[in-house]
C-alpha cells in the first residue's frame, strides 16, 4: 500500500504585535490556522489570547526565521524594518531558504528595495504589503493590503494574506506597495489634517460644530476624512481614527522624502507636516489624530 505524501504547513512568524499587527496575528491563528510564531517585545499588545490560540513566542528575529516559512513584519517605519532584518540577531542572519519576506509596515521605498536585495542575497523572497485601514479592521480580518514583489512570490502567500484581509492587491513591483501607500496616507492625512485646521477655526468662531459638519456634508467636503473625523468633531469621541499624531508626522516625512527624491513637488505636504510637527513638539504626538481639531485650536486666556 503506498504511504500517504506528508501534507506541508506553512509556518507563519510576525514581527511586531502593537496594534494593527495583533489583529493581523489573532487572525493568521484563528482564522487562517497557521502555526505562529512571535518576537516577544515589550512594544506588543497583550498576547495572552495569541499564546491561548497556540502562538509561540520567541527571543529574537533570528529565532522567529528559524520556524517560519513566511515572516510579516508590522513594525512602525524603515528603521526598524532594517533592525529586525540586519541587525544583530536578526531575520537574515538564520533565514531559510525560499522563505518569504512580508513587510506591512509604512517604509521608505529606497529602503524597501535595498532590504529586498538583501532578502534575495540570502535566499529568501521579498513582498512589501503596507496596509489600509484601521487596527479595528486588523482585529476583524479586513484589512486591505497594497502587494509589491514578484507575482509567482505573491501567489505563494495569497493563503496567509487573505486570512487576514477583505482585499489584496498586487499594484507592482517590490516598493511599489510601499510607494502607493505613502502617496495614500499623504492625501488621507492630508485630508484630516486640513479639516481639523478648518473645525479649529469653526469652533473659535463660535460656529456649532453639527452645523459646520452639516454644512460640509451636504457639499464638497462630504467624503472618508469628514466621516471619520465627525465624531471627533461634534462629540468629542476620538477613537474612531486610532492612528497616532507622531505616525502621521513619521507618514508625511517619509512622503516628503520620496517626492524630494523623484523631484516632485512638495509645496503642500511641507504645509501639512508643518502643522502637524508643531502639535507633535507641543507633546501631543502620542494622541489620536482626530484629536488635531483640538490642539489646533487658537490659545484661550487664562480667567
Amino acid at each position: 500500500m503506498q504511504e500517504m505524501n506528508e501534507v506541508t504547513v506553512t509556518r507563519v512568524g510576525i514581527i511586531g504585535v502593537g496594534l494593527m499587527g495583533h489583529g493581523i496575528a489573532k487572525n493568521v491563528l484563528a482564522r487562517g490556522r497557521f502555526p505562529l510564531a512571535f518576537l516577544d517585545h515589550p512594544g506588543n499588545q497583550p498576547v495572552d489570547d495569541l499564546v491561548g490560540l497556540g502562538a509561540t513566542a520567541c527571543k529574537t528575529p533570528a529565532d522567529v526565521a528559524d520556524v517560519s516559512d513566511i515572516i510579516i513584519l508590522c513594525v512602525t517605519g524603515s528603521p526598524q524594518v532594517e533592525a529586525v532584518l540586519t541587525g544583530d540577531a536578526g531575520v537574515l542572519s538564520r533565514l531559510r531558504k525560499g522563505t518569504i519576506i512580508v513587510d506591512c509596515s509604512t517604509a521608505l521605498p529606497e529602503s524597501t528595495l535595498r532590504m529586498a536585495a538583501a532578502v534575495r542575497t540570502a535566499g529568501g523572497a521579498f513582498l512589501d504589503a503596507p496596509m489600509t485601514r484601521t487596527a479595528k479592521h486588523a482585529e476583524d480580518g479586513a484589512l486591505n493590503l497594497l502587494v509589491g514583489g514578484d507575482e509567482t512570490d505573491f501567489q505563494n502567500a495569497c493563503a496567509v494574506l487573505a486570512s487576514f484581509t477583505e482585499r489584496v492587491e498586487r499594484v507592482g513591483p517590490v516598493s511599489f506597495g510601499h510607494r502607493l501607500k505613502l502617496l495614500h496616507n499623504y492625501v488621507s492625512i492630508g485630508f484630516m489634517a486640513l479639516l481639523s485646521e478648518a473645525a479649529a477655526q469653526a469652533a473659535d468662531a463660535g460656529v456649532d460644530p453639527a452645523v459646520f459638519v452639516d454644512v460640509l456634508a451636504k457639499g464638497g467636503g462630504a467624503g472618508a476624512a469628514l466621516q471619520r473625523m465627525t465624531p471627533a468633531i461634534v462629540t468629542d469621541d476620538v477613537g474612531t481614527v486610532p492612528f497616532f499624531i507622531g505616525n502621521a508626522l513619521k507618514d508625511i516625512d517619509y512622503y516628503r522624502t520620496m517626492a524630494s527624491a523623484s523631484g516632485a513637488s512638495r509645496t503642500i505636504a511641507d504645509g501639512v507636516a508643518g502643522a502637524i510637527a508643531a502639535v507633535v513638539e507641543s507633546g501631543h504626538g502620542g494622541a489620536y489624530i482626530p484629536e488635531l481639531a483640538r490642539f489646533l485650536r487658537k490659545p484661550h486666556p487664562a480667567a
